[in-house]
């Protein structure tokens, strides 16, 4: 196939361009020297070697414990599995912030939500910004995607802006409602295949969907995926964003990957009878109905439905499993394997019932800040470790750009998990940061809040609610049970956690412009 054929026929949602303010263009960071682009020949990084290809694999609202092998007994996943003995496996990646927009932004750009100005869903990434996709597409990548992007509004049928993102091939497709008839690709393609989906029952938490497998989003996500990938690249290297909506609710596998799991084998969610009294006001609003009562509530939930909750959120994760491998086994045939990185993570995690709680809110409990990371390059990084090392979401952009042989720009905020990847090393950060700034739902009050957590301690304070907040002890209480924040015995090391949180929130703030000169 052409050049000139890769992107023909392949229907791009529309790109909006947000035009950047004058105080955005004045103050815009200089450009850092990338290598020159040779269209003739495969483009090489700065240090001379050939760039990776990168397939970034991120499905939504994943946590951590969710991979056969790893940390979990009851799920199904035998291609993370696979992904895992060859690559390294992460067990404390942590994402800076619980919610999807403001997270997404942050592993895009290397920087921290509030510094990208994407806070919370509904609002826009600032004009400014700058993508890895961008700076790698700069640099002579050829950059795609497929699935769901999340860094502007689109609620009700609105449209999605771009900013220039360098993503040339384009297949939207935010969730698996029908709200954009004509840019949901995938939903174009099902009316194109004259396939309907099935409207679940109304007022069922869980339901296995009655259709051929091969026409979830999950599958579509991956056949393009693969499509991108068969494409002749042998003139440049590639970037892949494969975006999996799934495991994110509704928990609606196919009947199909519902029917391998057992409700009555699925452990019940990790929650203690009395235990929110000891938490925040949002944890018990969210105890009677998740996202602020408007969703669904644990507390009029059987033990059977928590279970059936379970099977269909595992289900729905082997679903994901098997695109993994229809990939993985896309690269290896098109001899792209050994040079390619590939990274399965997600933008957050779920609460699947644990504290009382389904779905995400303003807190920073492990099931939702604690997400899968699994990065694999046979050509550069060990295969088959385990890193337990405390790492952040914004490492991500950095460690691409490494990899590549491009300059890290100075505004980025993230650290290269290079050193970890290639087992030179066994420790990368003290501590780990992430925020709420009224992030998603509408709370009363607004929700304002802050986390750091260490290898031992985890505190979050609640700034909406006075300053109150919470500290766990997770070496004695790793479901964090026991909120230690007014036990007297505790207060040196609430002391030594409320001043480390000040010098995190100080480390996020934007380093960019950068200082000239001294006056």
């Amino acid at each position: 196939m052409k050049r000139r054929d890769v992107f023909k026929g392949l229907l791009a949602a529309p790109f909006v361009a947000s035009e950047a303010t004058a105080d955005e263009i004045s103050n815009a960071e200089p450009v850092p020297k990338l290598p020159q682009v040779n269209m003739m020949e495969r483009p090489k990084g700065g240090d001379g070697r050939e760039m990776p290809n990168v397939l970034w694999i991120c499905v939504d609202q994943c946590r951590y414990d969710t991979i056969e092998g790893l940390n979990n007994p009851y799920i199904h996943t035998p291609n993370l599995r696979r992904l895992m003995a060859e690559g390294v496996a992460f067990t404390n990646y942590a994402v800076q912030c619980p919610i999807c927009s403001p997270s997404r932004a942050a592993f895009l750009t290397g920087r921290y939500p509030h510094t990208t100005g994407l806070r919370g869903n509904g609002q826009r990434i600032r004009p400014s910004e700058r993508l890895v996709t961008k700076i790698l597409a700069d640099a002579g990548y050829a950059c795609g995607l497929a699935g769901k992007l999340h860094l502007s509004p689109c609620e009700g049928g609105r449209i999605e802006d771009r900013i220039d993102d360098g993503y040339g091939f384009f297949q939207w497709s935010h969730d698996l409602s029908d709200q954009w008839p004509t840019a949901n690709m995938w939903r174009v393609w099902l009316r194109e295949q004259g396939v309907t989906w099935p409207v679940p029952p109304p007022h069922t938490p869980v339901w296995g969907v009655p259709i051929d497998s091969k026409y979830t989003q999950t599958e579509w996500c991956a056949d393009k995926a693969i499509q991108f990938i068969q494409q002749e690249r042998g003139y440049s290297p590639w970037l892949m964003s494969v975006n999996i909506f799934q495991p994110h609710s509704p928990f609606l596998p196919t009947e199909e990957y519902l029917n391998r799991y057992d409700p009555a084998q699925m452990p019940l969610p990790k929650y203690r009878e009395g235990e929110l009294a000891t938490k925040s006001s949002y944890a018990r609003t969210d105890h009677r109905a998740a996202y602020g009562g408007r969703s669904l509530s644990f507390a009029d939930t059987d033990d059977l439905t928590h279970r059936r909750i379970t099977a269909a959120y595992f289900a729905m994760i082997e679903q994901a499993d098997h695109a993994v491998g229809r990939m993985l086994d896309a690269l290896q045939k098109t001899g792209q394997d050994q040079n390619t990185i590939v990274i399965y993570s997600s933008d957050h995690g779920e609460m699947l019932g644990d504290h009382g709680i389904y779905l995400k809110g303003p807190y920073f409990y492990e099931p939702l800040i604690r997400v899968p990371l699994i990065i694999r390059w046979p050509k550069g990084y060990k295969a088959g470790l385990k890193v337990d090392a405390l790492v952040e979401e914004v490492d991500l952009a950095p460690t691409l750009l490494e990899a590549a042989g491009i300059p890290i720009p100075f505004r980025m905020q993230g650290r290269p998990l290079t050193n970890l990847l290639k087992g030179e090393t066994s420790t990368h950060r003290g501590s780990i940061y992430s925020e709420f700034y009224n992030s998603n739902f509408q709370y009363s009050p607004p929700p304002w809040a802050t986390m750091v957590r260490t290898e031992r301690y985890k505190l979050s304070v609640y700034h909406s609610l006075g300053g109150w907040g919470e500290l766990y002890d997770l070496k004695k209480d790793p479901s964090e049970f026991d909120n230690l924040w007014d036990n007297r015995s505790a207060g040196n090391i609430k002391a030594e956690m409320q001043a480390l949180m000040i010098a995190r929130m100080s480390e996020t703030v934007d380093p960019h412009p950068m200082q000239e000169c001294n006056w």
